[in-house]
């Protein structure tokens, strides 16, 4: 099967997705549900599942070393370019900097990575790389810059591990893996079974989130839930939003590409690397800026834009270096 053909089953469930929220057939709070089902359930059994049953031996800190470049070139100069640009205030810059290159290793990083890559074993490495650095550094700048003292919540953001099920159970996979241990078969049957359903439920809650966004907050997760609506946009806000998009839909996987190049990442390596920094906008982006009062409009336009338009430009790139 071809890549572009690969994508074929993601656009047709999330279309699914999208009318069976336009005709009711799910309910009010179809996407919601299923975003936190996948988020809380089955994303966890799938990455558990794929880390627990790998060799450390395979994990190639090369590849990682080219998102994490990509990452940084992206938010770095979304962080500062909204200062430049925009004139965005310094408690905004963090989360203009995470709408850039932040990208959404859960709702649509498990089932791309698995309908073009083959597996989410690269895909955890970035699930890990981006909550246990990213996350914190951009919690670190919110809470000083929205805290009047300027004081930073530590106890909040090192238990972030614990408290987020992806990063759980990924660390927990990378522990048995480690260690050798094997899970009784009944055990691993029935997370064999929860982990199929989340590819499918993933992009039928995706396809669901892109009708109508309701009106309600949401908890902070990754998955693609409704977000809220916002009221139009103008100049300079689809002006930040088209920078914003550029720069995480196609400067992310150009730098993510080029650093792969100059580390001599095999074929596979940088398919994979480029494809995962070619997601969107991650929902956590739009979720912190809720918690925090900041950049909301620009964030909520963000993740559905770079949502809607991600397929087609992670298509492109597996089909050019496929």
């Amino acid at each position: 099967m071809s890549l572009v053909s690969a994508f074929v089953p993601i656009w047709i469930l999330t279309a699914v997705g999208y009318a069976a929220c336009r005709w009711g057939l799910l309910g009010e709070a179809a996407a919601s549900v299923l975003g936190r089902f996948v988020f809380q359930l089955a994303m966890p059994a799938a990455l558990f599942l794929a880390l627990s049953r790998m060799p450390l031996s395979v994990f190639d800190g090369r590849s990682l070393l080219a998102f994490a470049v990509s990452t940084v070139a992206v938010v770095g100069f979304g962080w500062v370019g909204a200062s430049w640009l925009f004139g965005r205030r310094p408690g905004e810059r963090p989360i203009w900097g995470m709408a850039a290159g932040y990208v959404n290793s859960a709702n649509l990083g498990i089932p791309i990575a698995t309908q073009v890559l083959g597996n989410v074993s690269f895909l955890a490495e970035v699930v890990l790389l981006q909550v246990l650095v990213v996350t914190p550094v951009i919690l670190v700048a919110l809470d000083r810059h929205s805290d009047p003292a300027g004081r930073v919540r530590v106890r909040r953001i090192a238990s972030l591990p614990v408290r987020n099920p992806v990063i759980l159970a990924s660390l927990l996979g990378v522990a048995c893996s480690a260690a050798g241990l094997r899970l009784p078969s009944a055990a691993g049957a029935s997370l064999t079974l929860l982990s199929a359903a989340a590819v499918p439920a993933a992009l039928v809650a995706l396809g669901a989130s892109l009708h109508a966004p309701a009106p309600t907050r949401v908890e902070r997760v990754e998955p693609a839930e409704r977000v809220e609506p916002a009221e139009p946009a103008g100049l300079a806000e689809l002006a930040e939003l088209a920078v914003i998009t550029m720069l995480k839909l196609v400067a992310q996987p150009i730098v993510a590409y080029v650093t792969g190049l100059a580390l001599h990442l095999s074929a596979p390596q940088l398919l994979a690397v480029v494809v995962c920094a070619g997601l969107p906008t991650a929902q956590n982006t739009f979720i912190y800026s809720q918690e925090y009062g900041v950049g909301e409009a620009v964030t909520n336009r963000a993740v559905l834009v770079t949502t809607t338009l991600s397929l087609a430009t992670v298509a492109a790139a597996a089909t050019l270096l496929g």
